[in-house]
């Protein structure tokens, strides 16, 4: 459990102090008062970072109340939250689990479709064939992959997959084919795209982490978060998910180190 004050949450996740109440009201984070101050698990600090998200992708406080109880009560007993993620799809409101997606209002599975991000939110976009443009060089493979990501996604990866055959070293391209792969669930081959890099990047390590936690290789996660933070000390979400990793590993000392480093780090990106 970890002490936090309203000054504290607002400047981690920018949700005011009566966002936090009307959370705690309806039992999405359930914080315990010792020596005068809220104690918040980990549990508590992602559902906190959820409801920012979802606040950031303009959906009502209402909408997103709904939605976390919606959560809460369809989980099967035993099952920890954290299982589930909820994102936003336009103005619409889904949970993933695993590799699926559903409406959280109708409870509908989204199916045959990929995730994409576009301007700090997520939008839907339909898979189509994987049919790379006519490209020369490797610049001119990126630029047409980056062109097709939100229209087609599959002939993206394509294109970027072209782009790393004439160059290998083309940093730029191989996150981006591995974040495709990745949001398609094609894990695996995120994975190697990753892992077949000559030179390791913080953002490729971790990016890495993330697929690694998804596989459920948790202890690899953790090293290819660390990896990230040697390259660049300066990735506070890295701090974050370690936190998370070593509360879930039982090592609450080196949680509280990572979630203190992150927290400093997000202070002073706020000055």
């Amino acid at each position: 459990m970890h002490a936090y004050d309203s000054k504290d949450l607002e400047r981690l996740f920018g949700l005011p102090a009566s966002a936090v109440r009307s959370l705690s009201r309806a039992g999405h984070v359930s914080p315990l008062k010792r020596g005068g101050r809220l104690h918040y698990s980990f549990q508590d600090l992602l559902m906190l970072r959820t409801a920012s998200a979802l606040r950031a992708a303009n959906i009502s406080a209402q909408r997103i109340n709904r939605t976390l109880k919606t959560l809460r009560t369809t989980l099967p007993t035993g099952t920890a939250a954290n299982k589930r993620s909820l994102t936003a799809l336009g103005n619409q409101i889904a949970i993933r689990e695993g590799k699926m997606t559903w409406e959280s209002d109708s409870g509908q599975y989204v199916l045959a479709l990929d995730l994409g991000e576009e301007k700090g939110g997520l939008h839907v976009i339909a898979r189509q064939s994987p049919t790379p443009p006519p490209a020369h060089s490797a610049n001119e493979f990126y630029a047409k992959a980056f062109e097709l990501e939100d229209s087609n996604p599959a002939a993206a990866q394509a294109a970027y997959q072209a782009c790393l055959d004439i160059d290998p070293q083309f940093a730029e391209a191989r996150v981006n084919l591995g974040r495709l792969l990745h949001i398609a669930g094609c894990l695996d081959d995120a994975e190697q795209v990753y892992r077949s890099a000559g030179k390791t990047e913080p953002l490729l390590a971790f990016n890495l982490a993330v697929v690694l936690e998804d596989l459920n290789r948790e202890a690899e996660a953790i090293a290819a978060y660390r990896e990230a933070l040697a390259l660049d000390p300066q990735l506070a979400d890295a701090h974050f998910n370690l936190a998370r990793l070593y509360e879930k590993a039982k090592d609450p000392k080196a949680s509280l180190r990572h979630l203190l480093a992150y927290r400093r780090l997000i202070d002073r990106q706020g000055t």
